[in-house]
C-alpha cells in the first residue's frame, strides 16, 4: 500500500515508522527543513508522564507508550529518553493532584503521598508554603525531542522513506487519496494521513474546532549557582491544575554529553494565531509564566532567564486527541493539546493499524481520544516489509 503522510512532526513520522514496518510504502511532505523549527515536536525535550488528573485513559496510555518507546529505541540504536521521575503539587482547592492520584490509585500505578512539613527536606528547591498536597511517582521522565526527530528522520531514509521537505501541500482530497502541491504538482496514494499540527485547519477547514492553533511560550532558566546541582537530581515538577500553576523540566545532562536547560511553562492554552507568524515571545507573556514559578520555588526571584521562545499547540476543547476518517483514502490526527508527544510511537502504531485495514478504525479513534481499550497490532519487523532496501530511500525538496 502507498501512503502520503502530510506533517513531519512526531505522529508523522511514528506513523511513518509503523507503516513501514507494516511493509506500506511511505511518501512525507514537510513544509520545511526536518526538524521543522516552527514545529511543535522541535525543542530540548517534551514529557512522559502518569499523572493525568481524572483522565483516566490517558494515564493508561502511558503503558502502551513506555511500550511503544522501547520498540523505538531498538530500532534507532540509541535511547532518548530520561527518567527523572515525577513530583506533583497543588493548592487549595485544585482537585487536579487528588483526581491524579486517585486514577493512579486505580490503575495500579505507584506514587507516594509526601507530607508537606517535610517536603522542603527531600526536595529542596520547593517552597511548600501554600500548598494543599503534594504527591511523587518513580515513573516519568524527559523525551528528547528534537534529537527524536533527528533520528527518526534519518532512520526512515535507511528504510525507504520518500521524503519531501520544504514543499507545501496546499489541497488534500480525502475521496481520491491525493494532494495538490503549492507548483500545482498533483500526488496520488492509496490513503493519505494529514498530521499537521496547527497548521490542519488550513488544509482541513472542517477540523477547525478541533484543531485550533494555540500560541504557546516556555521560558529557559539559570538557577543560582548554589542550586544548580539540586536541579540535576531533580524529578520534573508538576503543578498544572491551578489556575495559576507551571510546569518545570529539570536539567539533565545526556549519555551523549548534550546538556538539556531547565525550562519553565504553563499548560494555559493562549491566543489562536498563525502558527507561522507571531514567534517572538513578549515580556507579559514571559512574565505571566515566571510569577508562579517564583512564588512556588525556593530563591526564586534569583532566577535568570536564559531564553525564551514559543510554538504553537492544535488544542481540542476537552484536550482528546482526534484520529478522523475523512473519506474512504483519508485521515487526519489533530487536537494533540499540548500533551501529545509523550504518546508518540503508540499512536503511530494505532493511526498505521488503520490506515493499513488492520485494525477497526472506530476502535483505534476511540482510543487515541482517550479510552481504555488500546488496539492489538504488531506492524512487524523490518524484514518483512518492502522497504527494506536502503537504496530506495530519497530526500528531495520542493
Amino acid at each position: 500500500m502507498n501512503i502520503i503522510i502530510v506533517g513531519g512532526g512526531i505522529m508523522g513520522l511514528s506513523t511513518a515508522w509503523a507503516l513501514i514496518r507494516g511493509s506500506a510504502r511511505v511518501t512525507l511532505i514537510e513544509q520545511h527543513a526536518l526538524p521543522n523549527p516552527l514545529g511543535s515536536s522541535v525543542d530540548q525535550h517534551r514529557l512522559i508522564r502518569y499523572p493525568y488528573g481524572s483522565a483516566r485513559g490517558y494515564a493508561r496510555m502511558n503503558h502502551a507508550a513506555y511500550d511503544a518507546w522501547e520498540r523505538l529505541w531498538r530500532d534507532l540504536g540509541v535511547r532518548l529518553q530520561i527518567e527523572t521521575g515525577t513530583l506533583v503539587l497543588c493548592g487549595p482547592g485544585d482537585d487536579w493532584a487528588a483526581e491524579s492520584r486517585a486514577v493512579l490509585q486505580a490503575e495500579g500505578i505507584q506514587h507516594e503521598p509526601l507530607a508537606l512539613a517535610t517536603l522542603n527536606e527531600r526536595f529542596p528547591l520547593i517552597q511548600a508554603e501554600g500548598l494543599a498536597e503534594a504527591f511523587y511517582c518513580e515513573h516519568g521522565g524527559l523525551l528528547r525531542a528534537e534529537a527524536i526527530i533527528g533520528s527518526l528522520k534519518h532512520h526512515l531514509l535507511d528504510r525507504g522513506l520518500r521524503l519531501l521537505t520544504r514543499t507545501r501541500v496546499q489541497a488534500v482530497d480525502a475521496e481520491a487519496g491525493s494532494v495538490t502541491l503549492a507548483d500545482g504538482r498533483m500526488l496520488a496514494a492509496d490513503r493519505v494521513l494529514v498530521t499537521a499540527g496547527p497548521w490542519t485547519r488550513t488544509l482541513l477547514p472542517e477540523l477547525a474546532e478541533v484543531a485550533r492553533p494555540s500560541r504557546q511560550v516556555a521560558v529557559y532558566l539559570n538557577a543560582p549557582a548554589d542550586l544548580a546541582v539540586h536541579w540535576y537530581r531533580a524529578p520534573m515538577l508538576l503543578d498544572i491544575g491551578a489556575q495559576a500553576g507551571f510546569y518545570a523540566v529539570p536539567p539533565r545532562v545526556s549519555g551523549d554529553g548534550m546538556r538539556l536547560g531547565l525550562k519553565v511553562s504553563d499548560h494555559r492554552f493562549g491566543a489562536t494565531a498563525d502558527p507561522g507568524s507571531d514567534r517572538e515571545p513578549r515580556e507579559a507573556e514571559i512574565e505571566a509564566i515566571l510569577a508562579p514559578v517564583r512564588q512556588r520555588l525556593v530563591r526564586g526571584d534569583e532566577y535568570r532567564v536564559a531564553q525564551a521562545k514559543t510554538c504553537f499547540y492544535d488544542v481540542e476543547a476537552n484536550e482528546k486527541f482526534q484520529f478522523r476518517q475523512l473519506g474512504p483514502r483519508g485521515f487526519a490526527f489533530c487536537g494533540s493539546s499540548g500533551h501529545g508527544f509523550k504518546f508518540g510511537a503508540t499512536l503511530g502504531e494505532q493511526m498505521a493499524a488503520a490506515v493499513l485495514e488492520r485494525a477497526e478504525y472506530q476502535a483505534v479513534a476511540d482510543w487515541i481520544a482517550g479510552g481504555l481499550q488500546p488496539v492489538p497490532y504488531d506492524c512487524g519487523p523490518y524484514e518483512t516489509g518492502i522497504n527494506a532496501d536502503p537504496a530506495s530511500a530519497s530526500e528531495s525538496t520542493g
